[in-house]
């Protein structure tokens, strides 16, 4: 199995959240030796504690990036030290940090960043992700709704909802939809923050049939071309 982790913060090992990590527990509880995970973090000062973190999970791959949904190779996250020490609310987004905390002194950096299908493609060669979980401070509807569904077959979402409109998630559920998800409750978040998405059968049965399509549409332009001749 392939579990990705987008915005994993500090993992299970931050103390302002009392040690606690829904996405990071159920991966530790789940993963076998075989398995691969995959954990992307924008802050540069998160990532020692993610290696502590997963330090007996050798099959693990942890990446100091941002995700950036306009396809933009470096991005400025804003940040406040106010939240330190491990940043819950570091983000691209200015007000969306100043919301959490407007009279405090806000600082920024620079980091390397890749769309979410540049990070798939780059990383994740299978083209299947068996679990993924978006936590991306801001940013979580476009980065959803900027997969490339039919390239890439992601079994399972699990996506943070609470600073979503209500018109966001009408656009998410329906989007989904079209590609075979289903809503089925919460996500993997200890607090309820996330939805979670599992994408049905249904979905692989009309991929076959328009993998069947394509053959029997391929097979009839050869019978003709031979026909022809």
């Amino acid at each position: 199995m392939i579990f990705v982790h987008l915005g994993a913060g500090a993992g299970d090992l931050d103390e302002r959240a009392n040690f606690r990590c829904g996405f990071t527990e159920f991966i530790k509880k789940n993963v076998k030796s075989q398995d691969k995970i995959f954990v992307l973090e924008a802050n540069p000062k998160n990532i020692p504690k993610l290696r502590e973190c997963y330090k007996n999970f050798s099959n693990t791959n942890i990446y100091n990036l941002g995700i950036s949904i306009d396809d933009k190779k470096k991005l400025h996250f804003y940040y406040t030290d106010d939240d330190a020490p491990h940043y819950q609310i570091c983000t691209t987004k200015i007000k969306h940090l100043k919301k959490h905390y407007p009279n405090s002194n806000i600082k920024k950096f620079e980091i390397k960043s890749l769309s979410v299908n540049e990070f798939f493609e780059e990383n994740i060669k299978e083209n299947i992700i068996d679990y993924l979980s978006i936590d991306l401070e801001g940013i979580d509807f476009d980065a959803l709704m900027s997969i490339d569904m039919e390239r890439f077959d992601v079994k399972n979402i699990s996506i943070e909802y609470i600073h979503l409109s209500s018109l966001e998630k009408k656009k998410m559920i329906k989007y989904l939809n079209q590609f075979g998800y289903s809503y089925v409750g919460n996500g993997y978040d200890h607090n309820n923050f996330d939805f979670l998405f599992k994408r049905k059968k249904i979905f692989l049965n009309r991929l076959l049939s328009q993998f069947l399509w394509i053959i029997s549409n391929k097979h009839i332009k050869f019978f003709n071309l031979f026909i022809s001749k």
